[in-house]
């Protein structure tokens, strides 16, 4: 159903939806960049679309919203045992196409790889999802190479022209909300970048004896293991565990589930000082393999979106998307020296 309203009745219509839902957009945090007296565009809670940053890229996935970077996974006494309560309230995310793909790859992770995660299933069965067009390709972006730069899998498609929105709502719960407001109801497709400036070509011949080329060499000497490109990308989903005592009483604490990195010193650490991957080049060759080889051929489809958040943020100006281009010449190598 389509919709065209006016912005002050698209937020009477967003604060219906927050008497239920805790809303999450993209919007900018001012002074708070990587530089001094710099924004920087994250996600973080909205009351009105005037809120929302809809001409700018993201520095950080929406990922933290339903994967929490520090999750307190249940409280410990020497007797007893108790999970954190759950928020009431819904979430509702406004997200682009890259991130709806990614979405796919979390849910193939948590709740469709042998088990399901009961703590990320609680917050993924509450969550509906708003798409953001997208009119133009931002700087890295790559996501028509990855075939994630359109999709149908969302509630509700959002545009702001000035002081007009535009609604395309496949669910009922909002139709009942938005249909009550003063609307003009006509045809709204999606909004869908058919081009990016940069391409990425994975080679059909991609086999993990690539593992063998001295591409990986570089990355040794320029990647300084900071985990950056892990931490904002929308398809990262490794943690580790900590257990925190608390200082009053050392036998009562809780458990918490913590954001890491293959990237990061200590990932790998097993017991006895034993450890995997401490060349850098290693750990790059494990992660870009993991999205472009591996995972397609458990799942059937790449794990990177091609979002290009990985080379916004690299301090050393990595390129994930060169890296993915080297492949081709690599696999040439190590077949000529066989």
């Amino acid at each position: 159903m389509g919709y065209k309203l006016k912005v002050e009745d698209f937020n009477k219509g967003l604060s219906e939806l927050s008497k239920k839902y805790k809303i999450y957009a993209p919007k900018i945090f001012e002074g708070q960049g990587r530089f001094s007296d710099t924004d920087i565009v994250r996600y973080g809670e909205i009351s009105k679309v005037e809120e929302i940053e809809f001409d700018k890229k993201s520095a950080f996935s929406y990922k933290e919203v339903l994967l929490p970077i520090t999750q307190t996974l249940f409280f410990f006494t020497e007797k007893e045992v108790k999970e954190p309560d759950v928020d009431e309230k819904s979430i509702l995310v406004f997200l682009r196409s890259c991130d709806i793909h990614s979405l796919r790859r979390i849910d193939d992770i948590y709740l469709r790889n042998g088990f399901e995660d009961p703590y990320y299933k609680k917050l993924r069965e509450k969550a509906k999802f708003v798409l953001i067009g997208c009119e133009k390709s931002f700087d890295n972006c790559f996501c028509v190479s990855m075939g994630s730069n359109k999709t149908e899998e969302y509630n509700a498609y959002v545009k702001q022209d000035g002081n007009d929105i535009y609604l395309d709502i496949k669910d009922e719960e909002f139709v009942d909300i938005f249909e009550k407001l003063n609307n003009e109801k006509l045809d709204v497709k999606p909004d869908f970048v058919e081009d990016n400036k940069v391409k990425v070509n994975i080679p059909d011949n991609l086999e993990l004896k690539v593992m063998k080329s001295t591409m990986w060499n570089e990355y040794r000497e320029r990647c300084i293991a900071c985990g950056r490109c892990n931490f904002v990308c929308p398809t990262c989903t490794c943690f580790t565990m900590q257990d925190i005592f608390y200082k009053d009483n050392g036998k009562v604490g809780e458990r918490r589930r913590v954001w890491a990195s293959c990237h990061v010193d200590g990932y790998t650490d097993m017991a006895g000082g034993h450890s995997f991957r401490q060349d850098k080049g290693q750990r790059m060759r494990f992660k870009v393999l993991h999205k472009v080889h591996d995972y397609k051929k458990r799942w059937g489809y790449h794990m990177c979106v091609g979002c290009g958040r990985c080379d916004d943020i690299c301090p050393e100006y990595i390129s994930f998307s060169n890296c993915v281009n080297k492949l081709g010449k690599a696999m040439d190598e190590v077949n000529s020296n066989e």
